[in-house]
């Protein structure tokens, strides 16, 4: 696997400081699965009466980890604790039946260890397809991680499980009510292979509100929906995507339907996490939105924005700083949604580019490839057919995407 030797540039500051949430506790080890000298296995212990919603990728080739959780995440009897074991190295993925052995072995082992039912323990696994994963490692691995538990290793878990990320990820959000605050907290891997076919990652969210299973499956699927399928760094769909959700209680806060303070920090949280992947894009350089407006419909506003995201000419005109506006209207004449030539306006931030069907009269390749030395850009199109937006994020393709990636397994 090409070794990473710097931090994204696009990377946050530093890790945020994040509470302990009560009724998670965190553990971590090095079982040596594919890395040597650094952690690769996460555990979050989780107490009796947490709710566990999930989103998980709808691959035809999905790992059985995946399969696993799809099966449990509808099981409703939360009178027992819980548990999510996590490991990178090894996606446990196209393995054949030697998948779902090591998948059972190792929540057998995760409940025996916790006298949990297996029912409630969810596993993922990211890294390498097509290797048979080597579960002893990590069995070997519990009994300490046990002992070595704690509330506040939750920058541990995000640094366990790394691939190509080159920084760990997290975020937290609080929300304030009259009965007191509930806290939100989340962890997320994500570099490569990123593109929304539901979540594109493995994502962990931890709160100590009071909320009921089907609430819970509501909000995350809702805002999902806006965030981690909302984003692409190169096009290609995980076998291994999860993200799932554990409301613990222990605030005794309830969050009900139509909550609009837990909505909204959940969502903010969620955004920040999708944000921060796409930031670490392999190679990156230039972390991009896309805004889609006025389409025909909600479908043909998402189609059209993924299909500029998802453009390697686009992504490449971008890391070279080229206000290459032409790739914008290919992307958009490729896609399969409705648009008129005529109608359309595509700007850069606050520039207009291009309007009826031509370069707009204001516009210049000096302002343009001006605009395009930021770090940060914005490009907008107004489709002009209806009332439909949305909003998309992806990063560049440099040099660096195709070094890590053809390395990625040496």
């Amino acid at each position: 696997m090409a070794k990473i030797e710097k931090v994204s540039p696009l990377a946050p500051a530093k890790f945020p400081n994040i509470p302990e949430i009560d009724g998670v506790e965190f553990s971590t080890a090095a079982a040596g699965i594919k890395y040597q000298d650094r952690t690769d296995v996460m555990l979050a212990i989780l107490d009796p009466g947490t709710e566990i919603a999930g989103v998980f990728t709808s691959s035809s080739t999905r790992s059985y980890a995946v399969i696993d959780c799809e099966k449990k995440i509808r099981l409703k009897d939360n009178s027992m604790g819980a548990a999510i074991i996590v490991n990178s190295g090894n996606a446990n993925a196209f393995t054949g039946s030697r998948g779902e052995v090591s998948v059972d072995a190792i929540t057998a082992a995760v409940s025996d260890r916790l006298q949990i039912p297996q029912s409630r323990v969810f596993s993922s696994s990211t890294g390498v397809i097509g290797e048979e994963m080597p579960h002893n490692k990590l069995i070997g691995a519990l009994d300490q991680m046990i002992i070595d538990k704690d509330g506040k290793n939750i920058i541990g878990a995000a640094k366990a499980i790394m691939t190509t990320d080159t920084y760990p990820k997290g975020s937290v959000a609080k929300v304030q009510s009259d009965e007191g605050e509930i806290l939100i907290a989340g962890i997320a891997k994500g570099s490569g292979m990123i593109a929304p076919d539901m979540a594109t990652m493995l994502v962990y969210i931890f709160t100590d509100a009071l909320i009921k299973k089907n609430v819970l499956q509501s909000y995350l699927s809702e805002i999902n929906e806006r965030t981690f399928n909302s984003i692409s760094v190169d096009g290609d769909t995980s076998t291994s995507d999860t993200v799932l959700m554990a409301a613990t209680g222990k605030s005794g806060i309830r969050v009900e339907k139509n909550h609009k303070g837990f909505l909204d920090a959940l969502t903010c949280l969620m955004t920040d996490l999708a944000h921060q992947v796409v930031k670490d894009g392999e190679g990156a350089s230039k972390f991009v939105e896309i805004n889609i407006l006025n389409a025909k419909t909600s479908s043909d506003a998402k189609t059209l924005a993924k299909s500029i995201a998802n453009s390697p000419l686009v992504k490449t005109a971008i890391a070279g700083e080229d206000p290459n506006w032409g790739r914008i209207v290919m992307a958009i004449g490729k896609s399969g949604a409705e648009a008129e030539r005529d109608k359309l306006k595509i700007y850069f931030g606050d520039i207009l580019v291009a309007e009826n069907g031509w370069v707009s009269s204001s516009y210049s390749e000096g302002i343009g490839a001006s605009y395009m030395k930021n770090s940060e850009i914005k490009i907008s199109v107004d489709i002009g057919l209806g009332k439909a937006n949305t909003t998309f994020w992806t990063c560049d393709f440099t040099n660096d995407y195709v070094s890590i990636n053809a390395d990625y397994r040496s």
